[in-house]
């Protein structure tokens, strides 16, 4: 009787879902720091932080399910 609760935390974290998940996260934060009006910083990481949303999905998408 094998269980899936006794793979490695790293297996369980390094799945599609779980990265896809968090990279549209990251994209969305960017976006959101993207239109908001109150910080010029924000805005100023904005852009590096979509990027880096965006290459973190694009990797993801090569991940195991």
């Amino acid at each position: 009787m094998t269980s899936k609760s006794h793979e490695p935390i790293r297996a369980r974290w390094l799945r599609r879902s779980s990265c896809e998940g968090a990279a549209t996260a990251i994209i969305a934060l960017g976006v959101a720091m993207l239109m908001q009006p109150f910080s010029l910083t924000l805005y100023g990481w904005s852009f590096a932080v979509i990027l880096a949303g965006t290459l973190l999905f694009t990797v993801a998408t090569k991940l195991p399910e």
